[in-house]
């Protein structure tokens, strides 16, 4: 079937592709790439991948792509689904006969229940959906496809069986041609990665537990399966010889460092290939670990720290404390090694206290840039379920994680300190981070250096102060 891939349109801004940890939109204007739909994309032959919100299509002009399609797959989140249900809405109405289906974790764990607020839908994917696509793009009747719920002509829901876990991740095709084809990759920027940059997985799962953590508990799973340090490294030959422009490469694994002689075989494979690159790591990587890998091109680590506080870390299952997270933050500092740290407020066991002492432990550990978020209750996660159990949310009604605008909302409350506390906390957080003088004169020296990074710093600059100004100003 002619394929279409889609992250549809949604809020200006809004990054809902599944390389985001978090749906929303951000303080500074970012995306990721859409990895979970360019990778069954590289499956289906002829098929087209199109990032809406990256490109800056309206509803008009992404109708106007799909019509032409015969089978149209969306991605979609929690965040999302309203706004891309009513797209799907709007094809069915004008392509009838289109088959539409949706993949992501919000259909992945209310399979039913997306199908009935949805009946432009025709099936939705549970479990991993890679081979689902493509069985469903090469004509496979729904009948016969392992790991769907579907329509049936009478309009009744069926579904089928799951779908067996990916084993071998070496026989998946490579997601960058699919970028190469069908995106604009000056369409993709972070502001703690070198610009353009590319992020891709050399993995799957997560061996850690966090509570909060979306795509372990929903389609990942909880084994890390990996890809061959051979494989991956094929690929980022194949990008420096046909993307010459990519500055930099995010492999955007949950943790890389999981298997550390892996990822120091990988690290000196990059060393020998030249390249720089950043990825996701637990703060407890050994010194011997970290070294190698700064000896061989890495340049930057993203660090969910989470909290500050040892109790809320133990909460929430994050396998690890506050003491070894200073002694791998003081290794970075020594190696010169950059780092993006993560930090969660409203998780459980949080006070006015931990905020303090969060905020505290981020300046004493002194990460280069930070990302500061707000719980998310996503369906599907232990924290959804504690939520529900205690009443932190309220039960029964349909939990909003963004507003009308598409940013992060304080969904959970606590009888000791409510959500408007907690969604205020994070603008008080990202005033005493980063208006420190040591961190200003910092991000002046940057700027000293390169034209470039300061024409960058400004345009962040500007869009950071309009999220503080509307942050200060609403909790809805």
């Amino acid at each position: 079937m002619n394929t279409l891939f889609l992250q549809a349109p949604s809020f200006d801004g809004f990054d809902g592709g599944a390389g985001s940890r978090y749906q929303c939109k951000r303080e500074i204007k970012s995306f990721w790439y859409p990895t979970w739909l360019a990778q069954p994309a590289a499956l289906v032959e002829g098929s087209r991948l199109v990032d809406a919100p990256a490109d800056g299509l309206s509803v008009e002009q992404t109708l106007t792509i799909a019509q032409d399609y015969e089978l149209v797959i969306m991605h979609t989140s929690t965040p999302s689904f309203q706004a891309d249900a009513r797209f799907a809405e709007l094809l069915k109405a004008h392509s009838p006969d289109t088959m539409i289906g949706m993949v992501g974790a919000k259909v992945a764990v209310d399979a039913e229940g997306s199908l009935r607020a949805c009946r432009a839908l025709d099936f939705v994917a549970r479990e991993e959906f890679d081979y689902t696509c493509r069985d469903i793009a090469q004509g496979m009747p729904l009948a016969t496809v392992d790991g769907i719920s579907y329509r049936q002509p009478d309009g009744q829901l069926r579904h089928n069986p799951p779908r067996a876990i990916i084993e071998n991740m070496d026989a998946l095709p490579f997601v960058t041609p699919v970028y190469k084809r069908n995106l604009n990759i000056r369409n993709y920027f972070l502001g703690y990665l070198n610009y353009p940059y590319v992020s891709l997985y050399t993995g799957r799962g997560c061996r850690s537990r966090c509570t909060f953590c979306l795509w372990p508990q929903t389609v990942g799973g909880h084994r890390y399966r990996t890809r061959s340090p051979e494989n991956v490294l094929a690929e980022v030959r194949w990008i420096k010889e046909n993307m010459p422009e990519v500055k930099e490469i995010m492999f955007d694994d949950d943790t890389f460092t999981d298997f550390k002689p892996r990822a120091e075989e990988i690290a000196r494979g990059l060393g020998e290939l030249g390249v720089m690159w950043s990825c996701n790591a637990k703060a407890n990587v050994p010194y011997s670990t970290l070294k190698i890998m700064k000896e061989n091109g890495l340049r930057l680590l993203l660090v969910g720290y989470e909290s500050g506080d040892d109790q809320i870390l133990l909460n929430i299952k994050k396998g690890l404390r506050t003491d070894i997270a200073r002694r791998f933050a003081a290794d970075c500092r020594e190696l010169d090694i950059a780092v993006h740290g993560t930090f969660i407020l409203g998780l459980p066991g949080e006070t006015r206290e931990t905020i303090a002492k969060s905020i505290a432990f981020a300046k004493e550990i002194n990460p280069r840039t930070i990302q500061v978020s707000l719980a998310a209750p996503y369906p599907g996660t232990r924290l959804y379920q504690q939520a529900l159990e205690n009443n932190w949310i309220p039960p029964n009604k349909t939990i909003n994680l963004v507003n009308a605008s598409g940013e992060q909302l304080a969904t959970i409350s606590y009888p000791h300190l409510s959500s408007e506390e907690i969604y205020h906390g994070v603008e008080a957080f990202y005033k005493s981070f980063y208006f420190r003088p040591a961190k200003i004169w910092e991000i002046i020296s940057e700027m000293m250096r390169s034209w470039d990074m300061t024409r960058r710093r400004l345009r962040e600059g500007t869009e950071f102060f309009r999220f503080l100004r509307s942050h200060g100003a609403s909790h809805s």
